[in-house]
């Protein structure tokens, strides 16, 4: 029983748990501090050209520090996260703007500024423990030793009782720290992975841990709560100093709760012009306004300060909403645009399948049909010269119906029709020359058209990486993320690929005929990197 007890005190774990924590809230700070700096010289330099850099700057700064918290997270208590630190675009504006648009950007900033919270009660939990173990040691060096505001130490004895009452505390921030550094765990593998990391993780497993991350906090902040107003109350009448964890908590569990309600009740994105970022930006402003004004209440009233940062976090929705309605605006006219490039590509499709036709198996019938007048002709006359005409006639018949088989296969492959889209991948990198590495979650089907898109996808970077890219390997994902089937190809070939060529152009067009994305990015020295987002929810 007693090792039971005491055991988390001697496990190398709690000491690396509490290492984290320290980190963490030197890193929480820091970036709560750049958080505020990022926005305030955003907003200010908004509608000049020197927000271009500014948020390229930013978007670094908050990637770096999500490198550094995933580091610890990794080494200290056993996360899997690689967040990135950069945004996508090419031109000057797109490579700006991309930072609004990027949701890793978005989640690496609300994972900072959820760290310093939850890394602030294990921290203080210790730092008080600490105090009260060594009280004995130094009670004497002060004039008084004043305990919450209710008495004073001023003997051995009472500075004895507290020493225990102390390690009592470290006892119970040992068994704390499990599911704590559980819960911090969930949250930097959910907040700090990478696009591709997410992948891996299906939706069904995405909501259990949203909502089991959701209870342990809510169990873990409960508990520290009530603990703090039994001692309140075991220690007499006065100041009811608890109110002020009590106010953290709402934070606490208030932020993570408003969260996960936004992405497992997808409806609440209706009423903000369907972007979660934003529905996402509302309710945290609200959480932390309220914290303030519960603030301003508990210290008496008065002058209502909170108005200003009320203003300061409203004035922020209204930048976000805007940048919400015309990235939708250039949606809408994005989207016309595509749907006259699918038009051209089924036009250009037609052209093709109608040429390969002509050309191919049309005039190999033709072939068939004279070489069978004119072995009907010389049947009597000539039978030997009339079985070899019949002979090369069912060559040409059989040439034909593998012309039109290849045909088929170009327009939909009939593996993909009636087994679905693995099977289908499956079978096209059978007979590569490539090592292939290949991952495939798809509980479902989805509509002919998405998996038609997903599997050229596949098959125009497998021909790019075996004729051009030079490549010794290939790495295959699909997945359906949040709505979406990724798709994801990366080869480590030499890189350089042209995303503006025939065939991945029509990649592209193919995909934003479904309000889907591709996007190609292929450094000198590689890798190459083809990845497609298309909708798939019905």
């Amino acid at each position: 029983m007693i090792r039971r007890v005491v055991g988390p005190l001697a496990a190398g774990k709690t000491y690396r748990a509490l290492l984290f924590y320290l980190a963490e809230l030197v890193l929480g700070v820091v970036g709560f501090a750049v958080l505020i700096a990022g926005w305030t010289v955003t907003l200010v330099l908004a509608i000049t050209p020197l927000v271009v850099p500014v948020l390229i700057g930013f978007r670094a700064a908050v990637g770096g520090l999500a490198k550094a918290e995933a580091y610890l997270a990794r080494n200290l208590i056993g996360a899997s996260a690689h967040p990135s630190a950069s945004s996508n675009g090419t031109g000057f504006w797109s490579r700006g703007f991309s930072v609004l648009g990027d949701a890793s950007f978005w989640k690496q900033q609300l994972h900072l500024f959820l760290s310093w919270p939850t890394a602030l009660i294990p921290v203080a939990l210790l730092g008080w423990g600490g105090q009260l173990v060594s009280l004995p040691i130094w009670y004497r060096w002060v004039d008084s030793y004043d305990v919450a505001g209710l008495f004073t130490v001023d003997s051995f004895a009472e500075a004895l009782a507290l020493a225990a009452f102390g390690a009592l505390v470290l006892v119970v921030l040992a068994h704390l720290l499990r599911p704590m550094t559980s819960l911090s765990r969930r949250l930097a593998n959910s907040l700090l992975a990478s696009d591709a990391e997410a992948m891996a993780i299906t939706g069904a497993e995405r909501s259990v841990r949203r909502l089991r991350a959701l209870t342990i906090d809510s169990l873990i902040s409960s508990g520290v709560v009530v603990l703090l107003i039994v001692i309140w109350a075991l220690t007499g009448e006065g100041y009811f100093w608890p109110i002020w964890p009590l106010l953290a908590m709402t934070l606490v569990v208030g932020i993570p709760g408003w969260i996960v309600l936004v992405l497992e009740r997808r409806d609440v994105a209706r009423f903000t012009l369907g972007s979660e970022a934003l529905a996402l930006q509302i309710g945290i402003s609200g959480l932390v306004l309220g914290f303030l004004v519960g603030v301003w209440a508990v210290t008496g009233g008065g002058y209502f300060w909170p108005v200003w940062p009320a203003l300061g976090l409203a004035l922020l929705v209204v930048v976000h909403a805007a940048v919400v309605y015309a990235r939708r605006e250039h949606r809408i006219e994005r989207l016309e645009e595509t749907r006259a490039g699918a038009v051209d590509v089924q036009e250009a499709e037609l052209r093709r399948i109608e040429r390969d036709l002509h050309d191919g198996a049309q005039a190999r019938l033709v072939a068939v049909g004279m070489n069978l007048g004119m072995a009907e002709q010389a049947l009597q006359a000539d039978p030997a010269a009339a079985a070899e005409l019949l002979a090369e006639a069912r060559r040409g018949a059989g040439e034909a119906l593998e012309e039109l088989r290849v045909l088929a296969r170009g327009i939909r492959p009939p593996i993909l029709t009636d087994r679905g889209l693995e099977p289908a991948v499956a079978a096209l990198t059978a007979h590569t020359p490539l090592t292939v590495g290949l991952s495939i979650d798809v509980p479902s089907r989805y509509p002919s058209a998405v998996e038609t898109a997903a599997y050229f996808t596949v098959a125009e970077a497998l021909a790019n990486a075996i004729k051009h890219g030079n490549a010794d390997r290939v790495d295959i994902r699909i997945a359906a993320v949040d709505g979406r089937l990724v798709v994801e190809v990366v080869d480590d070939g030499d890189g350089g690929a042209d995303p503006s060529g025939p065939g991945l152009t029509g990649l592209r067009q193919r995909a934003e005929a479904l309000d889907g994305t591709l996007r190609v990015e292929s450094p000198a020295g590689g890798p190459t990197t083809v990845r497609a987002e298309l909708p798939c929810e019905s």
